[in-house]
């Protein structure tokens, strides 16, 4: 059944998907430093491997679901959005994911979030060649707005220990451009099929892509104990099958713009769960750069011509 598209449903979906992007930030230190936030040892998980499940164990989840759900209709989609799918979860969510960690490795996590916070930029840059028109000021300030919260608010600025290695550097670029990539192209297809078929598609995409890159052997010669995959699968659960599928719910109801603006919440709520779970210490500037990005999204919600004539309507198949 087709439905309207509701705004404001669609930031909740959006805000929803952040916040599980915060808490999977905070999970996914006990990965990469072997201790869980109780103090238990876990030990250390290949941040390769760690990607690799994150999108394996969701299919595993999802898969059975929707064929016990729908039966074989849950995979049936035409060869050509097949591939288009395919590119999706390559090009978009596995690169957007590797390109990231690759670039948290050569520089630091501020460096990296930063540069891959900069896709508001290149979506309200694609949106408005489409358009064939320069946005609206209303527009390009708000998207200006939650590129400099995300800079204040990771402790982008003013740090003193930046390394801006050029594989780095051009790595979470790279990141940016897929994590655009994907939020334009995923919402052009959740305007013809449900976000269910969507994400299974995409999972399916970048599974068999993780495949060619990290062979299931390496996986086992890593030797994982219980506890170690029973963290990978929650971690699954929470960094992609649940966000994804609220992101994806999001992209029906929000125009592209909107919507990656509005996932620059995601390390907001990233800093402030690590404020209250870990008791990191919250700075003056980086509580100003969550105002800022805040006041990007009420900015950015705003009705104006350039946004009436840029925005597509997607109705909603659930």
């Amino acid at each position: 059944m087709k439905g309207a598209a509701h705004p404001l449903r669609g930031y909740l979906y959006i805000a929803s998907a952040t916040f599980l992007g915060g808490v999977a930030a905070t999970l996914g230190r006990a990965a990469f430093t072997g201790r869980l936030l109780s103090g238990r040892t876990l030990g250390a998980i290949d941040p390769l491997i760690l990607s690799q499940s994150r999108a394996g164990l969701s299919l595993a989840v999802l898969l059975p679901v929707l064929l016990l759900r729908r039966g074989p209709t849950a995979l049936r989609m035409p060869s050509r959005d097949v591939l288009r799918l395919f590119f999706l979860g390559v090009l978009g969510v596995a690169a957007s994911n590797y390109f990231y960690y690759l670039a948290i490795q050569r520089t630091n996590v501020a460096t990296a979030i930063i540069l891959q916070y900069s896709a508001p930029v290149w979506v309200l840059l694609y949106t408005a060649l489409r358009a064939g028109s320069w946005p609206s000021e209303r527009r390009s300030a708000a998207v200006a707005l939650a590129v400099a919260g995300c800079a204040l608010a990771v402790g982008f600025v003013g740090a003193r220990d930046l390394r801006l290695d050029s594989l780095g550097v051009i790595a979470a670029t790279l990141a940016a451009f897929s994590f655009a990539f994907y939020t334009v192209a995923g919402h052009s297809l959740l305007a013809r099929y449900d976000r269910w078929k969507v994400l299974l598609w995409v999972l399916i995409s970048c599974s068999v892509f993780w495949l060619f890159i990290n062979p299931p052997w390496k996986i086992v010669a890593a030797h994982y104990n219980r506890e170690q995959w029973l963290y990978m699968l929650v971690f699954a659960l929470v960094s992609v099958l649940a966000p994804f599928s609220c992101y994806f719910a999001g992209l029906q109801h929000l125009e592209p713009t909107r919507a990656i603006v509005a996932s620059c919440l995601e390390p907001v709520f990233s800093i402030l769960i690590a404020a209250l779970a870990l008791g990191e210490l919250l700075r003056p500037l980086q509580t100003f750069g969550i105002v800022v990005v805040l006041a990007a999204i009420v900015l950015i919600q705003l009705p104006d011509r350039a946004a009436r004539e840029e925005e597509l309507v997607v109705e909603p198949i659930e």
